[in-house]
């Protein structure tokens, strides 16, 4: 009896043994899955976070003035198509061509942490303050199309657009040349308070001074807006009649309104010249309706501005004024260009 219970406690303790081994070799295992587990979370943040490393962005912001003006929602598009190529993100802001507006989305873009901002001020006073305070917090500041006063320009690292005092000074050689015994004729500005609308306006102005060109009616418009282009014509086509021999319209579809209301009032023959060589210039200049449009190439100027906040947050000095070269079209020399994209 003793041997035989001797025999059961050995055949006991022995799958006693087994058993224990079995749960230390399962426990291993589960011990295992959750290091695996570990490692799989672990390498599932860690992509993330090198995935926005490894993108090596910086993050930009196009702030339009108002994407109603087809100019600006153009270069919005070449901001967004050439960015990856200056390794920027770029972020779209359109302040909708309110003044107020503008300085939030400067303040957004700031808060939003960009490195860079490019703005093309509805107001080129009012910006002022919050481009002088995006400075200050480290942000390099871009103006596109438009500049600040000279003495204000000390709140931007650099301006990159057409010379519109050349491009005022281009329209008045253009009524100068075809009126060489001179004219009568009337002025349609841009946006009031507006860079471009200031130096065209006085560009051309200047340039006429001590010509045969009379300007007999001038008038800005709230916005860069065909339809108040047009009912400033039609005013003036009140006002003066056929006393009216030309028009200096400081846009393109400006100069669209502008074209409507003279047909309108079964004005033919009238001088028109635009700025801006956009899709209706050139369409309206090769049905004989425009004289002459004075062309900016934004795409260009995108690349430029891209190219100049690439360098300055680099730490290289950069020129603070750039231009872009002007190109004057007529019906002789339209088919020399590449048609405009917008």
């Amino acid at each position: 009896m003793k041997l035989a219970n001797k025999k059961i406690l050995a055949i006991l303790l022995a799958v006693f043994m087994l058993i224990s081994l079995a749960a230390c070799g399962g426990t291993a295992p589960n011990k295992e899955k959750g290091n695996e587990k570990s490692a799989v979370n672990d390498s599932a943040e860690k992509p993330d976070k090198s995935s926005d490393s490894g993108k090596g962005l910086d993050k930009i912001a196009f702030i339009v003035a108002d994407m109603a003006n087809e100019s600006q929602a153009f270069s919005s598009r070449m901001f967004q198509k050439y960015g990856k190529d200056y390794n920027f993100e770029v972020i779209i802001l359109d302040a909708k061509g309110d003044v107020q507006a503008e300085t939030q989305a400067v303040n957004n873009a700031v808060a939003q942490g960009v490195k860079a901002l490019f703005v093309n001020p509805n107001d080129i006073n009012a910006i002022v303050p919050a481009l002088e305070a995006a400075k200050s917090a480290g942000v390099v500041v871009g103006l596109y199309s438009s500049d600040l006063p000279a003495d204000k320009q000390s709140a931007r690292d650099f301006f990159v657009g057409v010379n519109d005092n050349q491009a005022g000074e281009a329209a008045a050689q253009a009524f100068m040349d075809f009126f060489p015994d001179g004219a009568t004729i009337v002025e349609i500005g841009g946006q009031s308070g507006h860079d471009a609308q200031i130096k065209r306006h006085d560009g051309f102005n200047n340039a006429i001074k001590d010509s045969k060109i009379q300007v007999i009616d001038y008038k800005a418009t709230q916005q860069w807006s065909t339809e108040q282009a047009m009912a400033i014509m039609e005013d003036m086509i009140t006002k003066h009649g056929d006393k009216i021999q030309g028009v200096f319209v400081h846009w393109d579809n400006g100069a669209t309104g502008v074209i409507q209301a003279a047909k309108a009032a079964n004005m033919e023959g009238l001088f028109i010249v635009g700025v801006d060589g956009n899709r209706a210039g050139f369409e309206q200049v090769r049905q004989g309706d425009q004289s002459v449009t004075i062309m900016q190439n934004f795409e260009n100027m995108t690349k430029k501005s891209l190219e100049l906040a690439r360098k300055v947050i680099d730490g290289e000095k950069v020129e603070p004024l750039n231009f872009i070269p002007l190109d004057i079209v007529n019906i002789d020399n339209i088919d020399s260009f590449t048609p405009p994209e917008w």
